[in-house]
């Protein structure tokens, strides 16, 4: 098994720092709710959690020029 790092720090309430070995991103909005997350890799997320097994989620990727 692969040894693996994350860890996530809260900023503000509201708001977390998540922290893994390639990258890192930012998550804005509520513990239970519709939260937005911006990624260092220009990945963009939408998510919404809710009751029971239903929920949605929306990704986008940047494509990377000049690499």
């Amino acid at each position: 098994m692969p040894i693996t790092f994350r860890k996530s720090f809260r900023i503000l309430p509201g708001v977390r720092l998540n922290i893994n070995r390639r990258s890192w991103s930012v998550t804005v909005g509520p513990r239970n709710g519709p939260k937005r997350t911006w990624s260092s890799t220009g990945r963009t997320t939408t998510s919404v959690d809710l009751p029971g097994p239903f929920g949605y989620r929306s990704t986008r990727s940047r494509r990377r020029t000049g690499e």
